[in-house]
């Protein structure tokens, strides 16, 4: 990595312990070392590796990196260390975390560069997107201007999605508000 983040936003997190959570959790199990367990050689399991993974904060479940190939300035992904694919198989105590992490990264993020708005997306299976194989949330600092139109948002993934002709389309058939 080239990037070095500012030192002063460097932090820990201690684990999120919430009573009012369900204790009723899918079981997390995952071979430890095993060459053909999914974990080998994924980018995210290897966490404390600064050569692939700068972090930004770390808690007792999940972590924050930088990512390696922003789409903004102070782009970050929010990453359970548990090496598990999809958001719907977190566990409670996994998913408590992620969310503190997510507040945590935002509240660092606008301090350092004021952005106007996030976009937070998960690209949950091969069909939307994802290339890595291990959950990850994506945290991304919008600013006014930084698209000519951002009307839709995530809309845009998909295409037939221009905001124009959604909107023509609504008025023509009297559903537009």
């Amino acid at each position: 990595m080239t990037r070095r983040s500012d030192p002063t936003i460097q932090a820990s997190l201690s684990g999120t312990s919430r009573p009012d959570i369900s204790r009723e959790e899918p079981e997390a199990t995952q071979p430890e070392s095993a060459k053909d367990s999914p974990a080998a050689g994924c980018l995210f399991c290897q966490f404390h590796d600064s050569s692939v993974n700068e972090l930004l904060l770390e808690g007792q479940e999940a972590y924050v990196r930088w990512d390696n190939y922003p789409s903004a300035r102070g782009h970050v992904e929010i990453v359970p260390k548990r090496h598990v694919e999809s958001y719907f198989a977190l566990t409670a105590s996994e998913h408590a975390e992620l969310y503190g992490l997510i507040r945590q990264a935002r509240q660092m993020i606008d301090h350092q560069y004021h952005p106007d708005g996030y976009t937070i997306g998960v690209n949950e299976g091969k069909a939307a997107g994802r290339t890595i194989d291990h959950l990850h949330i994506h945290l991304i600092p919008r600013h006014e201007g930084d698209v000519a139109d951002p009307r839709g948002g995530i809309r845009h993934v998909l295409p037939g999605t221009n905001p124009d002709a959604w909107l023509g389309a609504l008025r023509e058939d009297g559903d537009a508000t």
